[in-house]
């Protein structure tokens, strides 16, 4: 049985543009130029953002600040960038923080791992300072609901879409924004099959610049970590995915 309680409290409620626009943005890119283009642009549109030139001044930092959003270059003069992706995705303090890959590797199996990593979103050199501010704004915005809701399924899983929780058997989950952002959009309507092309346009919209596999990727990562609760994640033959007890 799918059970859903909203309440909804206007008062505490604030505009998803509200809460981007008070967003810390960390840049991490070994060229000073590409991080001034990048800080100036976000800067622009009413984000903060602080700059690093290497992996070391950037976590020597992470620890005493809270960033809303990383974008990460991979080729980085002191670490490799997947390996910093990697390890913000393995420590529950850092990785419902959203990562958005900006990079000169253009290599399909480059962008499958990055997202196999659990980046939310994969940008190449040379890019649209323009279409970088509009792809860091869709994945903030999916991270910010207006309702604070509870949908419950199955009497073992949880998911509390305003506080990016997922529970199991009462368990706290970590996902990646991504992966919760699958999971509850599934949830918002029980055996609703969704194609792959809805579910990667409701994750980037217009903005979209990955593969079909990639729906796949997050889908496998999300079963994986769901545990006992992860039979309710179903797959239908040549359509797609549902959610379904």
């Amino acid at each position: 049985m799918l059970k859903i309680i909203i309440k909804i409290n206007t008062e505490n409620i604030r505009r998803p543009e509200e809460i981007i626009l008070s967003s810390l943005i960390a840049v991490i890119d070994d060229e000073p130029d590409i991080v001034e283009l990048v800080k100036v642009n976000l800067e622009k549109s009413g984000f903060k953002v602080k700059g690093f030139y290497d992996a070391d001044s950037f976590l020597g930092e992470l620890g005493s600040t809270r960033f809303e959003l990383i974008i990460l270059d991979l080729m980085l003069p002191d670490a490799d960038g997947l390996e910093i992706c990697k390890y913000l995705k393995r420590e529950k303090e850092f990785s419902s923080i959203p990562i958005i890959i900006l990079t000169a590797k253009q290599e399909e199996v480059d962008k499958v791992l990055g997202l196999e990593l659990g980046a939310d979103d994969y940008v190449t050199k040379p890019f649209s300072p323009k279409e970088l501010v509009a792809r860091v704004k869709a994945v903030l915005r999916r991270g910010h609901p207006q309702e604070e809701s509870m949908i419950e399924i199955g009497g073992i899983l949880k998911i509390i879409p305003e506080k990016h929780e997922v529970y199991v058997e009462e368990e706290k989950i970590q996902l990646t924004s991504t992966e919760f952002k699958i999971l509850n959009f599934l949830a918002s309507k029980k055996g609703w099959v969704f194609t792959r092309d809805q579910i990667l346009d409701f994750l980037w919209g217009k903005e979209k610049a990955v593969i079909d596999r990639t729906v796949d990727v997050h889908i496998r990562h999300l079963r994986e970590k769901l545990g006992r609760a992860s039979c309710f994640v179903k797959n239908v033959r040549g359509i797609g995915y549902k959610l379904e007890e």
